[in-house]
């Protein structure tokens, strides 16, 4: 009898050695479970983005709403032909991201080493003829430019300058060149139409669209058309490599796409 009592104590002695390590061992396993792990705080701090002139009114839409949801960050759009944004980011001239309107431009800096990663395609877009209010000149084809007066083009070395010498070639249309004006980007090709100094022009379609009754528009066909197709990446000579990323990605994803869709731009 008083052997079965001893064994009986000595478990309940070992069940209390052994409790308290269970106890101690649910305890840490429920504080290591309740650690909140904080998240990466969203960057923030200043960035320049050259990006081409036709893509002014959608990325100073795009820049406001990209403000807002970084706290603390700040955008600086540097607009222009894309050929001039990208010698100047060649020259060493500040920029954090690359907005172009052609493929051709993005390749320079890529082969050059100026990038810190792929471009991708983040819109589209085509041409349009813009003429004077009410298209005085019965311009309806691109064969009409080449008696339509003064016409302006973009510059030749500039994307929608290259864009419309492919398509003007291909039909087969030329204008003289003493009837040509240029300008230095699709912009400044738009104002000469919409302030009288040129009857008609060749830019963008979304410039056209945002020219409103301030110029007239006449659609080329698709078949007589050029699709301008628009890249973007971080340069590598960037000091802020995470907003300029951050500000990528929010381009090509769905709130910057949806601004570009509104103004006009295609899908990638």
């Amino acid at each position: 009898m008083r052997r079965t009592l001893t064994v009986v104590l000595a478990t309940l002695a070992l069940l209390g050695l052994v409790a308290p390590g269970c106890s101690s061992s649910k305890t840490s396993g429920s504080a290591s479970g309740s650690t909140t792990t904080s998240s990466p705080s969203s960057p923030s701090g200043t960035i320049t983005v050259s990006a081409a002139s036709s893509l002014t009114g959608a990325f100073g839409t795009i820049k406001s709403d990209f403000v807002k949801a970084h706290p603390g960050s700040t955008v600086n759009i540097d607009s222009g032909s894309s050929g001039q944004l990208e010698t100047q980011i060649e020259s060493g001239a500040p920029a954090d991201v690359a907005a172009f309107a052609d493929t051709a431009t993005m390749q320079q800096l890529a082969g050059k080493g100026l990038l810190s990663g792929p471009s991708q395609i983040f819109a589209t877009n085509e041409l349009v003829i813009v003429t004077k209010p009410g298209n005085p000149k019965h311009i309806e084809t691109l064969a009409d430019l080449a008696n339509a007066g003064t016409v302006a083009l973009c510059a030749a070395t500039a994307p929608c300058g290259k864009y419309a010498a492919r398509i003007l070639d291909a039909a087969q249309v030329t204008i003289p060149t003493s009837s040509i004006t240029r300008g230095e980007n699709a912009r400044a090709t738009l104002s000469a139409v919409a302030n009288g100094d040129a009857d008609a022009g060749i830019v963008y379609v979304t410039d056209g669209e945002a020219a409103g009754s301030t110029v007239g528009t006449v659609a080329i066909p698709a078949a007589q058309n050029a699709v301008a197709r628009y890249p973007i990446a971080v340069v590598k000579a960037t000091s802020n490599q995470a907003l300029a990323q951050a500000f990528m990605s929010y381009v090509l994803g769905p709130q910057g796409q949806a601004v570009l869709k509104d103004a006009g731009f295609g899908a990638p």
